[in-house]
């Protein structure tokens, strides 16, 4: 079984910085692709940031191109996703999710969503 864990979550003020995190763990041998989604009431979910395999760099939504950086981190057993959002503004506020593309080992290759962390960007 994989778990997808988001945290970091919260309010911050207009202009203000936030980090999520994203600990991917489970039956895992490999992780490919890596991305955050976010979805806002009443919209759709949408890709912000997204993390290829191999030596690809990341690529941003035109909303968040600057201020966001996703990163990854892979420690034996577990994997670790981040999103540094800076900068933020209300349009910001939005449910996040962290999203993985996971190679496991009885031998399939799945497409897993965390269970998402709200983010509220208000005075």
């Amino acid at each position: 079984q994989v778990q997808l864990v988001e945290s970091g979550g919260g309010l911050v003020q207009p202009g203000g910085s936030l980090g999520l995190s994203c600990s991917v763990s489970g039956n895992i041998f490999a992780t490919y692709a890596v991305g955050w989604y976010r979805q806002a009431p009443g919209q759709q979910r949408e890709l912000v940031a997204f993390l290829p395999s191999g030596a690809a760099g990341a690529t941003y939504s035109e909303a968040v191109k600057g201020r966001f950086a996703i990163t990854i981190a892979r420690d034996n057993a577990k994997t670790q996703i981040s999103l540094q959002m800076n900068s933020l503004k209300a349009e910001d506020t939005a449910v996040y999710f962290c999203n993985a593309d996971v190679g496991t080992h009885d031998g399939f290759r799945r497409n897993y969503f965390g269970q998402g962390t709200q983010v509220t960007v208000s005075s």
